[in-house]
Protein backbone atom coordinates (compact mmCIF):
# COMPACT_ATOMS: atom_id res chain seq x y z
CA UNK A 1 0.00 0.00 0.00
CA UNK A 2 1.38 3.31 -0.91
CA UNK A 3 0.24 5.88 0.81
CA UNK A 4 -0.13 9.50 -0.88
CA UNK A 5 2.47 12.36 0.08
CA UNK A 6 -0.05 14.34 2.16
CA UNK A 7 -0.31 10.86 4.41
CA UNK A 8 3.54 10.02 4.17
CA UNK A 9 4.54 12.54 7.38
CA UNK A 10 2.33 9.42 9.36
CA UNK A 11 4.97 7.40 8.37
CA UNK A 12 8.26 8.31 7.07
CA UNK A 13 10.09 5.67 8.15
CA UNK A 14 8.13 3.01 7.04
CA UNK A 15 9.62 1.70 3.58
CA UNK A 16 7.71 -0.93 2.04
CA UNK A 17 7.87 -1.05 -1.78
CA UNK A 18 6.46 -3.52 -3.75
CA UNK A 19 8.86 -4.15 -6.64
CA UNK A 20 10.45 -7.37 -8.72
CA UNK A 21 14.16 -7.99 -8.23
CA UNK A 22 14.48 -6.48 -11.35
CA UNK A 23 13.87 -3.59 -10.46
CA UNK A 24 15.39 -4.25 -7.04
CA UNK A 25 18.43 -4.24 -8.99
CA UNK A 26 18.72 -0.32 -9.12
CA UNK A 27 18.38 0.62 -5.27
CA UNK A 28 22.35 -0.13 -5.83
CA UNK A 29 22.79 3.55 -5.28
CA UNK A 30 23.96 4.85 -2.58
CA UNK A 31 20.91 4.96 0.40
CA UNK A 32 20.77 8.71 0.80
CA UNK A 33 20.67 8.64 -3.11
CA UNK A 34 18.09 6.00 -3.44
CA UNK A 35 16.22 7.69 -0.18
CA UNK A 36 15.76 11.00 -2.38
CA UNK A 37 14.66 9.61 -5.05
CA UNK A 38 12.14 7.45 -2.92
CA UNK A 39 11.31 10.55 -1.24
CA UNK A 40 10.52 12.50 -4.33
CA UNK A 41 7.96 9.51 -5.78
CA UNK A 42 5.97 9.59 -2.02
CA UNK A 43 6.94 7.00 0.60
CA UNK A 44 5.14 3.76 1.78
CA UNK A 45 3.94 2.90 4.81
CA UNK A 46 2.41 0.48 7.46
CA UNK A 47 -0.33 -1.11 6.68
CA UNK A 48 -2.17 0.36 9.23
CA UNK A 49 -4.46 3.11 8.55
CA UNK A 50 -4.05 6.65 8.77
CA UNK A 51 -6.54 7.07 11.20
CA UNK A 52 -5.11 4.14 13.31
CA UNK A 53 -1.57 5.66 13.39
CA UNK A 54 -3.14 8.89 14.15
CA UNK A 55 -4.58 7.06 17.47
CA UNK A 56 -1.70 6.19 19.01
CA UNK A 57 -0.90 7.86 22.40
CA UNK A 58 2.15 9.91 21.91
CA UNK A 59 4.30 10.83 25.05
CA UNK A 60 7.01 13.19 25.50
CA UNK A 61 10.63 12.98 27.14
CA UNK A 62 12.05 15.71 28.51
CA UNK A 63 15.74 15.76 27.72
CA UNK A 64 18.51 17.48 27.30
CA UNK A 65 20.05 15.62 23.36
CA UNK A 66 21.81 17.91 21.51
CA UNK A 67 19.84 21.01 21.53
CA UNK A 68 16.64 19.34 21.74
CA UNK A 69 14.61 19.61 24.89
CA UNK A 70 12.01 16.79 24.51
CA UNK A 71 11.99 13.78 23.07
CA UNK A 72 8.86 12.36 21.12
CA UNK A 73 7.42 8.66 21.71
CA UNK A 74 4.33 6.10 20.74
CA UNK A 75 3.44 4.07 23.49
CA UNK A 76 0.47 1.21 23.45
CA UNK A 77 0.08 -1.56 25.29
CA UNK A 78 0.28 -2.81 28.91
CA UNK A 79 1.66 -0.08 30.64
CA UNK A 80 3.06 -2.70 33.71
CA UNK A 81 4.46 -4.68 30.87
CA UNK A 82 7.97 -5.48 29.72
CA UNK A 83 9.05 -2.99 27.63
CA UNK A 84 10.27 -3.49 23.73
CA UNK A 85 11.51 -0.14 22.47
CA UNK A 86 11.65 0.18 18.64
CA UNK A 87 14.46 2.75 16.82
CA UNK A 88 14.09 3.79 13.34
CA UNK A 89 16.59 4.33 10.71
CA UNK A 90 17.43 7.66 8.57
CA UNK A 91 15.15 8.64 7.75
CA UNK A 92 12.39 7.76 9.64
CA UNK A 93 9.83 8.56 12.78
CA UNK A 94 8.17 6.10 15.27
CA UNK A 95 4.92 5.88 12.66
CA UNK A 96 7.29 3.80 10.60
CA UNK A 97 6.61 0.69 13.84
CA UNK A 98 2.18 1.52 14.03
CA UNK A 99 1.76 -2.17 12.36
CA UNK A 100 3.50 -3.35 15.82
CA UNK A 101 2.30 -0.88 18.50
CA UNK A 102 -1.26 -1.31 17.43
CA UNK A 103 -0.80 -5.01 17.54
CA UNK A 104 1.03 -5.59 21.10
CA UNK A 105 1.16 -8.98 22.70
CA UNK A 106 -0.28 -9.39 26.49
CA UNK A 107 2.30 -8.70 29.03
CA UNK A 108 3.99 -6.28 26.91
CA UNK A 109 4.36 -2.08 26.18
CA UNK A 110 5.75 -1.41 22.88
CA UNK A 111 7.38 1.97 22.34
CA UNK A 112 8.64 3.57 19.44
CA UNK A 113 10.82 6.96 19.67
CA UNK A 114 11.35 10.09 16.92
CA UNK A 115 14.73 10.07 17.15
CA UNK A 116 16.72 13.28 17.81
CA UNK A 117 16.11 15.26 14.36
CA UNK A 118 13.35 13.48 13.27
CA UNK A 119 9.37 13.40 13.76
CA UNK A 120 8.23 15.20 16.58
CA UNK A 121 11.74 15.30 18.62
CA UNK A 122 14.17 18.19 18.61
CA UNK A 123 16.96 19.73 17.52
CA UNK A 124 15.57 20.78 13.52
CA UNK A 125 19.22 20.31 12.94
CA UNK A 126 20.57 16.57 12.47
CA UNK A 127 22.28 14.75 15.79
CA UNK A 128 24.65 12.65 14.26
CA UNK A 129 26.22 11.35 17.75
CA UNK A 130 25.42 7.85 18.12
CA UNK A 131 26.22 8.73 22.05
CA UNK A 132 23.80 11.37 21.68
CA UNK A 133 21.29 9.10 19.83
CA UNK A 134 21.83 6.44 22.49
CA UNK A 135 20.83 8.88 24.95
CA UNK A 136 17.37 9.79 23.75
CA UNK A 137 16.68 5.99 23.76
CA UNK A 138 17.62 5.67 27.53
CA UNK A 139 15.19 8.31 28.37
CA UNK A 140 12.40 5.65 27.70
CA UNK A 141 14.15 2.98 30.09
CA UNK A 142 11.54 1.73 32.71
CA UNK A 143 11.89 -2.12 34.72
CA UNK A 144 8.42 -3.64 34.90
CA UNK A 145 7.70 -6.19 37.36
CA UNK A 146 11.58 -6.66 37.37
CA UNK A 147 11.60 -7.00 33.45
CA UNK A 148 14.59 -5.12 31.59
CA UNK A 149 13.69 -3.21 28.37
CA UNK A 150 14.60 -5.14 24.71
CA UNK A 151 15.67 -2.82 21.94
CA UNK A 152 14.89 -3.51 18.51
CA UNK A 153 17.02 -0.90 15.57
CA UNK A 154 16.26 -1.33 12.15
CA UNK A 155 19.01 -0.25 9.94
CA UNK A 156 21.00 2.88 11.61
CA UNK A 157 18.89 2.39 14.42
CA UNK A 158 20.40 -1.17 14.88
CA UNK A 159 24.27 0.52 16.27
CA UNK A 160 22.54 2.61 18.34
CA UNK A 161 21.08 -0.16 19.89
CA UNK A 162 24.41 -2.01 20.29
CA UNK A 163 25.76 1.71 21.37
CA UNK A 164 22.84 1.62 24.32
CA UNK A 165 23.87 -2.03 24.95
CA UNK A 166 27.63 -1.59 25.13
CA UNK A 167 27.49 1.74 27.39
CA UNK A 168 24.80 0.48 29.23
CA UNK A 169 25.37 -3.17 29.88
CA UNK A 170 22.74 -3.77 32.93
CA UNK A 171 20.13 -2.05 31.64
CA UNK A 172 18.93 -4.30 28.98
CA UNK A 173 17.16 -7.72 28.51
CA UNK A 174 18.76 -8.01 24.97
CA UNK A 175 18.57 -6.26 21.61
CA UNK A 176 17.45 -7.30 18.26
CA UNK A 177 19.34 -5.66 14.96
CA UNK A 178 17.13 -5.60 12.15
CA UNK A 179 19.24 -5.04 8.48
CA UNK A 180 21.69 -3.06 10.53
CA UNK A 181 24.68 -1.13 9.40
CA UNK A 182 27.60 -1.58 11.86
CA UNK A 183 30.40 -2.29 9.52
CA UNK A 184 32.60 1.43 9.08
CA UNK A 185 34.71 -0.18 6.03
CA UNK A 186 30.96 -0.52 3.90
CA UNK A 187 29.99 2.86 4.36
CA UNK A 188 31.13 5.02 1.17
CA UNK A 189 29.98 8.93 0.58
CA UNK A 190 28.68 9.50 -2.92
CA UNK A 191 29.38 13.11 -4.67
CA UNK A 192 25.74 13.93 -4.72
CA UNK A 193 25.40 13.48 -0.75
CA UNK A 194 28.12 16.07 -0.44
CA UNK A 195 26.13 18.14 -3.61
CA UNK A 196 22.89 17.60 -0.65
CA UNK A 197 24.80 18.77 2.07
CA UNK A 198 25.55 22.05 0.69
CA UNK A 199 24.22 25.91 0.44
CA UNK A 200 21.79 26.35 -0.50
CA UNK A 201 20.19 22.86 -1.89
CA UNK A 202 20.59 21.57 1.64
CA UNK A 203 17.60 24.48 2.59
CA UNK A 204 15.51 22.99 -0.28
CA UNK A 205 15.73 19.63 1.31
CA UNK A 206 12.55 18.24 3.67
CA UNK A 207 14.68 17.96 7.38
CA UNK A 208 13.77 14.34 7.28
CA UNK A 209 16.18 14.17 4.28
CA UNK A 210 18.42 16.74 5.17
CA UNK A 211 18.96 15.21 8.34
CA UNK A 212 19.24 11.79 6.81
CA UNK A 213 21.99 12.97 4.41
CA UNK A 214 24.18 14.53 7.63
CA UNK A 215 23.62 11.49 9.13
CA UNK A 216 24.57 9.34 6.41
CA UNK A 217 27.97 11.42 5.46
CA UNK A 218 28.76 11.12 9.06
CA UNK A 219 28.15 7.32 9.73
CA UNK A 220 31.49 6.32 8.60
CA UNK A 221 33.17 7.69 11.47
CA UNK A 222 30.43 7.08 14.30
CA UNK A 223 31.29 3.25 13.43
CA UNK A 224 34.60 3.29 13.49
CA UNK A 225 34.20 4.88 17.40
CA UNK A 226 31.34 2.33 17.70
CA UNK A 227 33.53 -1.25 16.91
CA UNK A 228 36.36 -1.17 19.99
CA UNK A 229 32.69 -0.42 22.10
CA UNK A 230 31.35 -3.96 20.67
CA UNK A 231 33.06 -6.47 23.16
CA UNK A 232 31.68 -4.75 26.10
CA UNK A 233 27.76 -5.96 24.64
CA UNK A 234 27.11 -8.66 27.55
CA UNK A 235 23.56 -8.83 26.65
CA UNK A 236 21.72 -11.38 24.07
CA UNK A 237 21.83 -10.58 20.77
CA UNK A 238 19.51 -11.41 17.69
CA UNK A 239 20.26 -10.35 14.15
CA UNK A 240 18.07 -10.39 11.68
CA UNK A 241 19.17 -9.53 8.07
CA UNK A 242 17.95 -10.39 4.89
CA UNK A 243 20.65 -11.83 2.09
CA UNK A 244 19.18 -9.89 -0.81
CA UNK A 245 19.56 -6.17 1.17
CA UNK A 246 21.26 -3.92 -1.31
CA UNK A 247 21.19 -0.95 0.90
CA UNK A 248 23.21 -2.20 3.92
CA UNK A 249 25.09 -5.22 2.73
CA UNK A 250 24.74 -8.77 4.21
CA UNK A 251 28.53 -8.32 5.11
CA UNK A 252 27.72 -6.51 7.96
CA UNK A 253 26.13 -10.18 9.48
CA UNK A 254 29.87 -11.57 9.87
CA UNK A 255 31.36 -8.19 11.07
CA UNK A 256 28.50 -8.23 13.77
CA UNK A 257 29.50 -12.44 15.06
CA UNK A 258 32.55 -11.59 14.57
CA UNK A 259 33.20 -8.42 16.78
CA UNK A 260 30.25 -9.25 19.22
CA UNK A 261 32.53 -11.87 21.94
CA UNK A 262 31.00 -10.64 24.84
CA UNK A 263 27.58 -11.39 24.71
CA UNK A 264 25.82 -14.44 26.15
CA UNK A 265 24.15 -15.35 22.82
CA UNK A 266 24.58 -14.28 19.09
CA UNK A 267 21.51 -15.55 17.43
CA UNK A 268 21.33 -15.04 13.17
CA UNK A 269 18.05 -14.80 11.70
CA UNK A 270 19.25 -14.58 8.03
CA UNK A 271 15.88 -14.03 5.47
CA UNK A 272 16.57 -16.22 2.26
CA UNK A 273 15.69 -13.65 -0.50
CA UNK A 274 14.81 -10.46 1.50
CA UNK A 275 15.94 -6.91 1.18
CA UNK A 276 16.31 -3.76 3.19
CA UNK A 277 12.70 -3.07 4.44
CA UNK A 278 12.35 -5.88 7.03
CA UNK A 279 10.14 -4.14 9.52
CA UNK A 280 7.09 -4.53 6.76
CA UNK A 281 8.15 -7.71 5.23
CA UNK A 282 9.00 -9.82 8.14
CA UNK A 283 7.49 -8.55 11.03
CA UNK A 284 6.76 -12.12 11.57
CA UNK A 285 10.64 -12.75 12.18
CA UNK A 286 11.20 -9.50 14.10
CA UNK A 287 8.65 -10.29 16.79
CA UNK A 288 9.30 -14.09 16.83
CA UNK A 289 12.97 -12.69 17.83
CA UNK A 290 11.44 -9.97 20.24
CA UNK A 291 9.60 -12.87 22.30
CA UNK A 292 12.88 -15.65 21.69
CA UNK A 293 14.79 -12.83 23.91
CA UNK A 294 11.62 -12.25 26.46
CA UNK A 295 11.13 -15.85 27.23
CA UNK A 296 14.50 -17.25 27.45
CA UNK A 297 16.46 -14.12 28.82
Amino acid sequence: MLLKKSQSLAALAAFRPNVSRLQYRWMKLPSSVWIWLLLSCGIPGPESSVEDISGLPRRMYAGEISDAKTISALVAGNPDGQQVIFIHGTPGSAEGWADYLITVPPGFQYLALDRPGFGWSGPDHAVVSMADQAKAVSLLFENHSGRKPILVGHSLGGPIAAWVAATQPDALSGIVIVAGSLDASQERIHPLQRLGASWPIRTLLPRSVRNANRELMALKTELKSLHPLLEKVRVPVVIVHGTEDDLVSYQNVEFMQRNLTGTKKVTLKGLEGFNHFLPWMARAHIQAAIMDLAEKY
